[in-house]
């Protein structure tokens, strides 16, 4: 099936060999959902026109880029196409089965893109976890040296104290919460700035 989507100006529905025309009834688009499921592609045209348009509105709303919008409209053409036998009219309208058809495809499309963005996102972070752990690591390892000792003096007095308990004594960041009295999201904090200034200070690279 490879039908252009219907959704530019202008564009009229066909008339297949069925007779009937692209606002076909409930009535009919029953008939041609069951002359589509035996395979006639005339009927198949027929449903194309008449329910294509809607398949793309209700898309659009939903993932709310034309482009992407036409792709999974497309896709759920196609699904009518070879899910017609499966089509049951005591069950509602051709319309109606379309409809959720089309809902269903676009909401995946959506929590696909956001599972994708939400995959980037986590990969970044830990990145760049990797990378501040790696200057951690390297800040660590030089703590006893003069320039350390100098560029700790350009700390703030909380960031010299979290790093020097967090360093020196090996205290854990709730342990170094504690110990000075200050808020654990704070001390995270503090810490996190205090490395890259020192980390800035001594020209350690990620």
């Amino acid at each position: 099936m490879n039908h252009p989507l219907p959704f530019g100006p202008g564009r009229t529905g066909r008339t297949g060999r069925t007779g009937r025309a692209s606002h076909a009834g409930r009535s009919d688009l029953c008939e041609v959902m069951d002359e589509v499921a035996h395979g006639d592609k005339h009927a198949f045209s027929v449903l194309y026109d008449a329910l294509a348009p809607m398949v793309f509105g209700i898309v659009v709303r939903v993932v709310r880029d034309r482009a992407q919008s036409e792709e999974v409209a497309q896709e759920v053409m196609i699904d009518l196409w070879r899910q017609a036998a499966r089509y049951r009219a005591d069950h509602g309208s051709v319309t109606a089965w379309a409809a959720t058809i089309a809902h269903r495809r676009a909401v995946d499309r959506v929590r696909s893109a956001q599972a994708s963005a939400d995959r980037e996102q986590a990969q970044a972070a830990r990145e760049h976890q990797t990378a501040f752990d790696e200057v951690s690591e390297q800040v660590e390892t030089r703590l006893e040296s003069e320039q350390v000792r100098r560029c700790m003096r350009g700390l703030t007095e909380l960031q010299r104290q979290a790093v020097t308990l967090a360093y020196y004594r090996g205290l854990t960041y709730r342990e170094v919460a504690e110990a000075l009295r200050t808020p654990l999201p704070t001390v995270k904090t503090r810490m996190r700035d205090g490395l890259i200034r020192l980390r800035d200070c001594m020209g350690v690279t990620t």
